[in-house]
């Protein structure tokens, strides 16, 4: 059995007994925060408010059980809420006479010695220390006899799962059936190590992790107690850093102060712990999905100088890019109290201009070389190449542009399209999907109009020759030449050109566009044409549309043309299920035949697909 001293327990407001002469003059020996702010009532936990609820109905209805396993990591409160709970299970008000209850705003008769861990009904066991069968037995024996003050005797056994399986053995018939005036209350980290026999005899709570919110409105309460000055951004890097565990939090605030010698400012805790400047990571992020590799490496250089870790540095870059994904999928995590002004503003502007695809990549990139960085004999080394390859990696074309790439390359110029196939023989019920090459241009479609401007000539000439910026479509192809994604993404889709010649832009600002999209326009021009342009924003007018728009238009139309072709509608009637998935010009097509991996000298041999077979004309 093992006790804490009570020197050793947490604070618990109950009237002190009478001070000896000159005591007060002693100096009391300082408690670190993670002991002197210890929860005595469930009211004082926090973020445990699903167990506290359960165990409130629990205690209102008389159902108490025997025996209780609390599990969650490091730091929550399990240990905590184990003595709460043996204090709440032998509550006795000090006029005597009540039952069990939860509400523990009037300390009872033993509620002081239970939460400084001395007294003779509630006994701590630490099974890392205590394994054996042997251990076991002394909780059985002791058992049999009623408690000597309390109204039950409670066993809380820290770290269960560290019992050998013996003893988990020798304790389970007592678990099952004890005595009416026995109760168990265990604590584990290592839930699966539990043997279920024991799991299906105990009633289980998960404590989870501190949302990092809460904790750091936790702290500031503590800050504020302890009359300490804090920056909001200190308690928000240190509640991230915590990862969830209350205890850990207090231990670095603690550590924090030490540092600041009172004051805990936002630099001074990002140095103790190793960490990057919020601010300078998101810098960073915007350099490299620029595709601007030396402006990347230079503030990898600062922040590395500054004492940052170069696998801290990637860590936090992979958690921006997390927390960019989530403002573009579920908005509301803007909301977040843990989060400092720069992400939320900044982290929404990127989430509106960036896509999916292009953030899931950095990602997978960032985890890859977190793990090359701890590896590396040089990790600032092996951080630079990593973040070398996402910056060029930046402007890589979707799969889709790829496909287009390669299909543009490998059409002959001037060469004569490939005939139409003939429509293959019905197959017994099978589901196809179609992608259509309309065999005429219908008159009433208007030309296609260059979204993403991919084509590597145009970017190459840019580049080689020198800007020709006679069209918009030109700014765009130039965008795609300097490697700059998200300048190329908003002039596709926020962008909606009124006036566009040498020296002079005007456009529209489509819904959900910066409005800083001006300056970054006009700066861009500049540096990359090397002279002025006058930039301006002007009111949406009727039937403008962006780059994005308008070929997701000229698709619509291509597939609404293409379904009154009378070879489609045959397709169609003859496999219900497809679906018309694509449709593009012949010139745009190679031949299908050998799409589908036949030889030319084949194509007479084809008999048709098969009833599982995808279709493509």
């Amino acid at each position: 059995m093992s006790a804490d001293t009570p020197e050793d327990s947490p604070s618990f407001d109950l009237p002190a007994p009478a001070a000896t002469p000159g005591a007060a003059a002693a100096a009391a020996p300082y408690r670190v925060l993670a002991r002197k702010y210890r929860p005595s009532t469930f009211d004082d936990l926090i973020g445990q408010e699903p167990m506290v609820r359960t165990l409130s109905n629990a205690f209102a209805s008389g159902r108490i059980a025997q025996a209780y396993i609390l599990t969650g990591v490091r730091g929550v409160g399990k240990t905590t809420t184990a003595r709460i709970l043996a204090r709440a299970l032998n509550y006795e008000p000090p006029a005597g006479g009540g039952g069990p209850s939860l509400d523990l705003s009037v300390p009872g008769k033993h509620c002081r010695d239970i939460i400084e861990s001395r007294h003779v009904d509630v006994m701590e066991m630490d099974a890392a220390s205590n394994t054996s069968i042997n251990d076991i037995r002394e909780i059985i024996e002791g058992s049999r006899y009623r408690p000597v003050m309390a109204r039950y005797k409670v066993y809380i056994i820290d770290e269960v799962h560290m019992l050998s399986t013996a003893a988990f053995n020798g304790l389970l018939k007592t678990l099952e059936e004890p005595p009416e005036h026995v109760k168990f209350i265990f604590a584990t980290t290592e839930i699966r190590k539990v043997p279920v026999t024991v799991l299906s005899r105990c009633q289980r709570f998960d404590l989870r992790r501190v949302e990092s919110g809460v904790l750091a409105a936790h702290l500031a309460r503590i800050c504020a107690k302890e009359d300490v000055e804090v920056d909001t951004e200190a308690l928000s890097t240190i509640a991230r850093a915590a990862e969830g565990s209350v205890r850990d939090s207090l231990s670095l605030l603690d550590q924090a102060i030490a540092h600041g010698g009172g004051r805990v400012g936002a630099e001074e805790v990002r140095r103790l712990l190793g960490l990057a400047d919020r601010a300078r990571v998101i810098d960073l992020f915007e350099a490299l999905m620029s595709g601007d590799p030396q402006r990347a490496l230079k503030e990898f250089r600062d922040q590395y100088d500054s004492g940052a870790d170069p696998a801290v540095i990637l860590t936090d870059l992979a958690e921006f890019t997390h927390l960019v994904t989530c403002f573009k999928l579920v908005p509301e995590t803007a909301a977040d109290a843990s989060l400092v002004q720069a992400e939320r503003e900044r982290g929404a502007d990127f989430a509106a201009r960036l896509l999916v695809r292009d953030l899931s990549r950095v990602w997978q990139m960032l985890l890859k070389g977190i793990a090359e960085t701890q590896a590396a004999a040089k990790p600032a080394q092996s951080a630079e190449m990593v973040l070398v390859r996402i910056a060029y990696a930046a402007d890589l074309p979707s799969p889709e542009e790829a496909l287009r790439k390669l299909r543009d390359m490998a059409d002959a110029p001037g060469g004569a399209p490939a005939s139409a196939p003939a429509l293959p023989p019905a197959p017994g019920g099978g589901t196809a999907r179609l992608a259509v090459a309309s065999r005429a241009e219908p008159a009433r479609m208007p030309a296609p109009v260059p979204v993403s401007a991919p084509q590597a000539v145009a970017a190459s000439q840019a580049v080689a020759e020198g800007p020709r910026l006679a069209r918009f479509e030109d700014l765009v192809a130039l965008a795609v030449a300097r490697r700059d994604l998200l300048m190329k993404h908003a002039l596709e889709t926020h962008v909606m050109p009124v006036l566009f010649e040498e020296g002079r832009f005007e456009f529209a600002l489509a819904p959900g566009g910066s409005p800083n999209l001006v300056q970054d326009i006009s700066r861009k021009l500049q540096d990359w044409s090397g002279r002025r342009w006058m930039v301006s924003i002007t009111a949406k007018r009727e039937g403008m549309q962006t780059l994005a728009e308008t070929a997701a238009a000229v698709k619509a139309e291509r597939e609404v043309g293409i379904r009154a072709d009378p070879l489609v509608q045959a397709v169609l009637a003859r496999f219900p299920k497809a679906q018309i998935v694509d449709v593009r010009l012949r010139e745009e097509e190679p031949d299908p035949t050998t799409e589908m991996g036949l030889a030319p000298a084949e194509e007479d041999a084809y008999m048709g697909p098969g009833p599982d077979d995808e279709l493509e004309y």
